[in-house]
C-alpha cells in the first residue's frame, strides 16, 4: 500500500469512527479504537489517526497506545510528533479529551508491553519482526479546570490555572528526581508546559493586547511591562527544553525560577485584566 493509499485509508476510518460514535467496520471491526491528534514536529499541522488501545490491568489509569508500525524498523510518524510536542488530543467516541503523552520506559515499559500482549497477541508478532524496542505510550489525561465564568475573563483563567497546574506537577517531580538524567514522565509535561506558555504569551502579545490597549490607551505601560516579562519568561521557556535530554544538573532550579517568575507574572495579569475583560462581557 502506497503512502497516499495509507492517508487516505487511515482518513476514512477517522471520518466513519467520527460519524458513529467510535464505531467502525471493515479490519477495525469490533476493535477497541481511538483517535490520537499529534503536531507535526517539523510541520506545526494537526495529525489525526485511528489506533488500538489497551487499558492497564484493573482498568484505571490512562489508555495506553502501543507505537507498532506494523512491525517496520521505524517508528511511526505520530510516535516521533509526540516526543517532540507531548500534547495531544484524545477522541473515545464518547469523549474527547487533552492529554500528555508519556512513553513507558524500562521495567515499566517491559510491563506493559506484557500486558498488552497478553491482551492482543498481535503486537508481539510485531515486535519479533523488527529489532527496535516497540514503545508503548500512556496517555495521560491534563489537569481539568473546574468551570467557572464565561467570555475572555474566564477563558484566561483557565488557561492561567492549566499552566499553574502542569509546573506545579514538573515542580514535583523536579524536586523527587533521583540522580542522572530526567524522567520521561518529566520530560514530557516539562514540554508541554513550555510550548502551551509560549502560545499562550505570543496569542497574548500578538492579539489580545493590542486589541485591548487601542480600548485603553492608558494601559499601554502596562503592556509593555508585561510584554518585557514575556521576553524574560521566554528565556527561561528556552533553557528549560535545552537541558531536557541532557543531564539533571541545574534544572531543578531552573523550574523553581521558572514558578517564582510566572507565578508573579500572572497574578500581576490577573489583578489589571480581569476588571478591563469582565467590563467587555466577551
Amino acid at each position: 500500500m502506497s503512502f497516499t493509499s495509507f492517508d487516505s485509508f487511515n482518513q476514512s476510518v477517522v471520518e466513519e469512527f467520527r460519524g458513529n460514535a467510535g464505531r467502525v467496520g471493515g479490519p477495525f471491526e469490533g476493535a477497541r479504537l481511538l483517535l490520537l491528534t499529534t503536531t507535526g514536529a517539523r510541520s506545526g499541522k494537526r495529525h489525526t489517526v485511528p489506533l488500538g488501545f489497551v487499558r492497564e490491568e484493573g482498568g484505571g489509569g490512562p489508555l495506553f497506545v502501543v507505537a507498532s508500525n506494523l512491525g517496520a524498523d521505524r517508528h511511526p510518524a505520530w510516535y516521533h510528533n509526540l516526543l517532540a510536542r507531548p500534547l495531544v488530543e484524545v477522541e473515545t467516541g464518547t469523549e474527547e479529551y487533552e492529554a500528555v503523552a508519556v512513553p513507558a520506559v524500562g521495567a515499566r515499559r517491559a510491563e506493559l508491553f506484557a500486558h498488552v500482549v497478553r491482551e492482543q497477541p498481535g503486537y508481539g508478532e510485531y515486535q519479533a519482526r523488527t529489532a527496535r524496542e516497540i514503545p508503548v505510550v500512556g496517555l495521560q489525561r491534563t489537569h481539568e479546570v473546574p468551570a467557572g465564568e464565561g467570555g475572555i475573563a474566564g477563558k484566561l483563567l483557565e488557561v492561567h490555572g492549566w499552566l499553574r497546574a502542569q509546573l506545579a506537577l514538573v515542580r514535583e517531580e523536579a524536586r523527587g528526581g533521583g540522580p542522572g538524567g530526567l524522567g520521561m514522565q518529566l520530560r514530557q509535561h516539562c514540554l508541554a508546559f513550555c510550548h502551551s506558555l509560549e502560545f499562550h504569551h505570543r496569542s497574548e502579545d500578538a492579539g489580545l493586547f493590542p486589541h485591548l490597549e487601542q480600548q485603553h490607551p492608558h494601559m499601554r505601560e502596562f503592556f509593555r511591562r508585561v510584554g518585557a516579562e514575556h521576553r524574560v519568561i521566554a528565556r527561561l521557556q528556552e533553557e528549560l527544553v535545552r537541558v531536557l535530554d541532557g543531564p539533571a544538573d541545574g534544572f531543578g532550579g531552573l523550574v523553581e525560577r521558572m514558578s517564582r517568575e510566572l507565578e508573579a507574572h500572572l497574578d500581576a495579569e490577573e489583578a489589571e485584566l480581569l476588571p478591563v475583560l469582565r467590563a467587555l462581557g466577551g
